[in-house]
């Protein structure tokens, strides 16, 4: 099992995943405004991903909350590897049409508008159905700077291809 930092630390390597923190760790009161040009997408490496995706992030952790978040976008076919959250994780699909499989459960086709909420330390894994991309924003908490531990591939048996 690999424990992966906060959705804030380096992209070049993971995400849910190994972001880089898209806003500096602020204690200080006030509003911040992250542009979306300072924070640019990256590839999901293939060490947690199956297929073509893209990571950009949105949100990192902070002084003040635990809180991360990223727009994952996925081709068709393209998926995450199993994994769990310490803490939960909320996807709210915008684009597209995919899946969501709890391990031991059946796999749940999820479209634009649906709101998926796993409890923590729940298996599962998302992506794209075969015949449509799949764009999410996935919003998570750190438990003792973790936010996702990866699991093994989901294989092509798993998802149905």
């Amino acid at each position: 099992m690999r424990r992966i930092l906060t959705l804030a630390a380096p992209l070049a390597t993971a995400l849910p995943f190994e972001l880089a923190d898209p806003a500096p760790s602020r204690a200080e009161p006030g509003m911040h405004v992250s542009p979306a040009g300072e924070r640019p997408p990256n590839p999901g490496p293939a060490a947690t991903f199956t297929g073509e995706v893209t990571v950009r992030p949105l949100f990192g952790a902070t002084d003040y909350s635990p809180t991360s978040g990223g727009q994952v976008s996925f081709s068709p076919c393209a998926r995450s590897a199993w994994h769990t959250h310490p803490a939960g994780q909320t996807l709210v699909v915008i684009e597209g049409t995919g899946w969501v499989q709890e391990w031991g459960g059946a796999k749940q086709r999820i479209t634009a508008g649906d709101v998926i909420v796993t409890a923590p330390g729940v298996k599962h894994w998302h992506g794209a159905a075969a015949e449509t991309p799949l764009t999410h924003i996935a919003i998570q908490n750190a438990v003792e700077g973790v936010n996702v531990d990866w699991l093994e591939h989901v294989t092509d048996e798993q998802y149905g291809a």
